[in-house]
């Protein structure tokens, strides 16, 4: 059964470029930013003000490789940038952690992965942001396509893999190798082989933006850079304006592209005969202080869906075994074959 995986290096790529060419380039990346999809109207007058933002990213399936569902977004990734601090994070949150469908005509939590193809990237924002209460400002969407333009356009990237890597006929052994397009794409797609699941493919994929980065940072490849943000326009779709993207090498040149990384932490259950990964109450207020401090914002307490849930599912995570979780009631979905 094949699943596909659409990962998010280049739409974080997109950005960063905008970040690293600074004012070198940038008329000739703007002339290339035509290219994206990007929207008339502003959700957010975050870059505007030149304050620290966020951006969800998320790698949407769309049906390919024999896929009866539409629009999952199986890889998510809330990326933070703060030009106070001059850092940047990159947060991953598992495709199958439960959540609220924040937004939904009838409260219901599924896949987080779900949201995205009930009410596209506003749910998306929405349901994460409630999830972690943390604020998101911006999201973008990218095909698959993209990561292997990319890696291809850098002339490969060198990866450290730990285990053997095989899927789609293409397969890295354990060690560390020079990879091609094609290559990375596997090597970010794979989870099932993988005994850590998706939380291990997210390391993956952060482990090949990284790399590909620090490639992009070169004058090598700055000086080339526009002909890559042509190629991977068809590819993108966001939120963002083409004004705000045209401010961000203005007001966040300095931000470094050496990303603290991380990731929600969920544990094993099985509802309606389908597994997901629940987040503990305390891996939630984690990772919220977390994106919430990279954002400048003093804590909060998490008190949502979510831990009221967790608050009624004690013995559950005192278990060491796959269990049931109970819903109470807020989960009806019964996912195919296809689908978990």
């Amino acid at each position: 059964m094949k699943h596909v995986k659409r990962i998010l290096i280049a739409v974080g790529i997109i950005l960063i470029i905008a970040v690293i060419a600074g004012f070198s380039y940038y008329k000739s990346i703007d002339n290339a930013l035509d290219g994206i999809h990007t929207s008339s109207k502003s959700t957010s007058s975050k870059i505007q003000d030149g304050k620290p933002f966020s951006v969800l990213l998320l790698g949407a399936d769309t049906g390919a490789d024999g896929r009866t569902d539409r629009g999952m977004s199986d890889t998510i990734i809330v990326i933070t940038i703060n030009p106070k601090t001059n850092k940047s994070t990159m947060y991953s949150v598992p495709r199958d952690t439960l959540a609220e469908m924040v937004g939904d005509k009838k409260k219901n939590v599924q896949k987080i992965n779900a949201a995205y193809n009930i009410g596209k990237s506003t749910m998306a924002k929405e349901s994460i942001s409630q999830l972690l209460n943390v604020p998101i400002d911006y999201s973008m969407a990218v095909d698959m396509n993209a990561i292997r333009t990319t890696v291809d356009f850098v002339g490969g990237i060198d990866v450290d893999s730990p285990m053997k890597v095989s899927f789609d006929g293409v397969t890295i052994p354990k060690g560390k190798h020079h990879i091609n397009g094609k290559q990375a794409l596997t090597y970010a797609r794979m989870r099932y082989q993988d005994p850590r699941g998706d939380y291990g493919r997210q390391q993956r994929q952060q482990q090949v933006l990284k790399a590909v980065v620090k490639k992009l940072k070169t004058p090598e490849y700055l000086f080339k850079l526009p002909s890559l943000i042509k190629k991977l326009g068809v590819d993108v779709n966001t939120d963002l304006t083409d004004k705000q993207i045209r401010q961000i090498p203005m007001k966040y040149h300095s931000v470094s592209t050496d990303f603290d990384t991380g990731h929600l932490q969920g544990k094993t259950a099985w509802i309606n005969g389908s597994s997901y990964q629940v987040a503990p109450t305390n891996n939630l207020q984690d990772g919220s202080d977390t994106l919430r401090s990279s954002l400048g914002l003093s804590t909060e307490s998490i008190n949502n869906t979510e831990t009221k849930l967790n608050k009624k599912n004690t013995k559950f995570f005192k278990k060491d075994d796959d269990t049931d979780y109970n819903t109470d009631g807020l989960n009806t979905t019964y996912y195919t074959n296809n689908t978990h």
